[in-house]
């Protein structure tokens, strides 16, 4: 051992060195082991922890979908409390100049309120069953002096009377007729025979108003036939529930697909069209198990047209492929959903996005937060910014296609500029599975579709449209739930098309569908272009829904 000012020196052998080292080493890998494991379980954590999130989101969401307002846009007070935050972000799409927007007057309307009278209720034209309560003659006796009395007044009491549906038998009987002058010249009578009207469907006992009220409790009012088959019933009835379904699978095959057909013809030469489509369950379909999902689309004419036309086909998948079938001929603009097969169609038809899903994504993000976390969220800001767009698209609803195409480059495009800043700045801080994350992708992947609206002043900054038009089909498909076979469900889209675009053109569904199924018969005998003449542009005014 030797010792020096200013450190001591330790002499050890070899043997023990070696040793240290050792000790060493397992020391490092040790702590190396350790510090891995640390590492894991913080990634555990954090992963479970996103997981938890999510899970919490997805339970925010099904309780919003379940309990909560339907509508997508948001509340007052958030949108005033979003005030200030969307000038910031208006002042940062636009640097220091102010922006100022032209006000567009809208034309307001009036909306009657209601009384108690009937008469407010019912259309014009409803009959009026009077029945007078009179005093027996020897009542009219006064108790004071004799004399008879006289009239002089009367209180009116109006009711709303209402009955079951009524049914009854009609019989066609058809005379034959002979001349019994030839009958005794020449021994041979001539005869002639009342001419007979084609039926409806010949070797059965349907009519055109049976088969029209039918179609229209069922697809109106969504009605099962099993229900009505009950009702009919118990008013002494005996009416299939089988021999409904064939009376609507034939009058659908024989008298509405050429009517149906003339409207996708006419709906195909339109320069702007929406699509969507919803699952329908098939339970005998060939090849495939009754729990698989079919689909019904929707094809219809957008606003700027003057005769609107709304089209079902049932097809049993979703690919892409029947959407380019079915629109054979179209060449323009189609507004869809953010759904993938429609960015596959052909070049010639451009799809235009929907805001409503994208304003729809960015308040379900709103939704998962805790109210007091809402205000300054950037859900908010997103979808802020949307609903900034729709509102800017109400002021400018009375404006001619040429004016709204302006005003939207001069209004509306710099809005669109500073969400999708804003939008790709915050896309790098937040996690993409999270419902924010989501909303945010959406709209940047979408971007390409969704800014197309501003090509055209004709064209609309959702799928809205289509979405109502699809609304009668959901609603419909809650109470009947399947259809037993493909042809059913054809026959169901083809029944659905007459009957709403009968709607959107202020046409009663049962007055349309009787005034087809009458002359489509007599028509067709004489007429090859029968079914141009039964659309619904040529009905006559008695099938319109009376107004008041």
């Amino acid at each position: 051992m030797q010792t020096s000012n200013t450190e001591e020196m330790v002499t050890i052998s070899r043997v023990e060195y070696e040793r240290l080292q050792q000790e060493k080493a397992r020391n490092a890998k040790l702590e190396a082991k350790f510090a891995a494991r640390e590492q894991e379980q913080a990634q555990v954590i954090t992963s479970l922890t996103l997981q938890n999130e999510w899970l919490l989101e997805q339970l925010k969401l099904s309780k919003k979908k379940l309990f909560g307002r339907s509508s997508e846009q948001a509340e007052q007070m958030v949108m005033e409390q979003l005030s200030l935050t969307y000038n910031e972000l208006e002042a940062y799409a636009f640097g220091t100049k102010a922006a100022t927007e032209k006000q567009i007057t809208v034309k307001a309307h009036e909306r009657k309120r209601q009384s108690g009278n009937v008469l407010d209720v019912v259309p014009e034209g409803t009959p009026t069953e009077v029945v007078e309560h009179r005093l027996p003659e020897d009542e009219r006796i006064c108790s004071v002096c004799g004399s008879e009395m006289v009239e002089i007044g009367k209180e009116v009491r109006r009711s709303l009377m209402m009955k079951p549906a009524e049914f009854w038998v009609r019989e066609d009987v058809y005379y034959t007729y002979a001349c019994k002058n030839c009958e005794q010249e020449t021994g041979e009578a001539s005869i002639v025979k009342a001419v007979k009207e084609p039926s409806l469907l010949p070797g059965s006992f349907s009519s055109a108003e049976a088969v029209a009220y039918l179609a229209t409790q069922k697809f109106v009012m969504y009605s099962p036939l099993y229900r009505l088959e009950q009702e009919f019933n118990r008013q002494g009835l005996r009416l299939s529930r089988q021999t409904m379904v064939n009376w609507l699978l034939n009058i659908s095959e024989k008298w509405l697909r050429p009517v149906y057909d003339v409207l996708r013809e006419q709906l195909c030469r339109e320069s702007v069209l929406h699509a969507d489509e919803t699952t329908l369950q098939v339970l005998k379909e060939p090849g495939r198990s009754s729990t698989s999902k079919s689909y019904m689309w929707l094809y219809r004419t957008s606003g700027c047209t003057k005769q609107a036309i709304v089209l079902y086909e049932y097809q049993s998948t979703r690919k892409a492929e029947h959407a380019e079938h079915f629109l054979q001929g179209f060449s323009g603009w189609l507004h869809a959903d953010g759904y993938q097969g429609y960015h596959k169609l052909p070049g010639n038809i451009r799809v235009v996005g929907c805001w409503a899903h994208a304003r729809r994504k960015f308040d379900e993000a709103l939704q998962t937060l805790p109210k007091e976390m809402q205000k300054d969220s950037p859900a908010a800001i997103g979808e802020c910014y949307c609903s900034r767009l729709f509102k800017l698209e109400q002021a400018f609803a009375e404006l001619t296609p040429e004016e709204r195409y302006e005003k939207r480059l001069e209004q509306e495009k710099p809005v669109l500029d500073a969400l999708l800043s804003w939008a790709n700045e915050t896309q790098a801080k937040t996690a993409p599975k999270s419902a924010l994350g989501r909303a945010i992708h959406y709209l940047l992947e979408q971007c390409p579709y969704l800014t197309r609206y501003l090509e055209d002043g004709r064209l609309e900054l959702s799928n809205n449209r289509a979405e109502r038009s699809i609304k009668p089909f959901v609603m419909g498909r809650k109470n009947w739930l399947f259809a037993n076979t493909p042809g059913g469900a054809q026959a169901s889209a083809m029944i659905y098309s007459l009957i709403e675009t009968a709607k959107e053109n202020g046409l009663d569904p049962y007055r349309y569908l009787l005034w087809v199924l009458q002359n489509a018969p007599q028509l067709s005998e004489t007429d090859e272009t029968w079914a141009e003449k039964l659309l619904p542009a040529r009905a006559p005014k008695e099938c319109y829904m009376p107004h008041k």
